[in-house]
């Protein structure tokens, strides 16, 4: 599931394999509407949440009560069903999407930022992800690095992906650890207002 912008989605994934992708544009929150869309796409697929092996989430960096939202219903399931879970960054997911042997996915982290990130062809973080002022972060990127984004209207530049990151959240999931609900953390990449103030007070 991904609910770290008003572009959601949830998804089904079987042994690696998207079943089915459903994208849910929720404007106003995903509290209200996350769960009777989980129940339908289980439904219609003949699942119950018992059934579901492992629950599989964006972590960040996004909006940070989308972030929450997700990965709390994440460990809810699993906590209540006794299963696992699986965290994805929302840039990895992005960079899943790409076809050269450097990555870079970025999408927009408002106040004059960018959330990037340099990934390989495997998937793994070439340096950590980062958020930084746009014109820092395109000239940091190595020549020749394929730019990916699902937000064409912000970075035209780059090679568009689909803004319902949950099918490649899953698919990459099925193949990365799978963890104890506790363990499951948040990928804010940027502090929250709230810890800020608190660090300087």
């Amino acid at each position: 599931m991904d609910t770290t912008s008003e572009w959601g989605s949830l998804a089904v994934v079987r042994d690696g394999v998207l079943l089915e992708e459903l994208p849910v544009h929720s404007p106003e929150g995903f509290g209200a509407v996350l769960f009777p869309q989980m129940q339908g796409l289980l439904t219609k697929h003949g699942l119950r949440v018992a059934d579901v092996d492992c629950f599989a989430t964006a972590t960040g960096p996004g909006s940070f009560t989308g972030v929450r939202i997700s990965i709390t219903a994440a460990k809810g399931l699993a906590e209540s069903a006794g299963k696992l879970v699986a965290g994805v960054s929302n840039l990895q997911a992005i960079a899943w999407y790409g076809t050269s042997s450097l990555r870079a996915p970025v999408i927009d982290a408002r106040r004059g930022e960018v959330y990037g990130g340099l990934y390989d062809a495997a998937l793994q973080e070439v340096r950590p992800e980062a958020v930084m002022p746009p014109e820092r972060w395109f000239g940091s990127l190595p020549e020749g690095c394929e730019l990916l984004s699902n937000e064409p209207e912000k970075f035209p530049m780059a090679k568009e992906v689909p803004r319902a990151l949950a099918g490649a959240i899953g698919i990459i999931a099925s193949t990365a650890p799978h963890v104890d609900p506790a363990a499951l953390d948040a990928n804010y990449v940027r502090r929250s207002d709230a810890e800020l103030m608190w660090k300087e007070a």
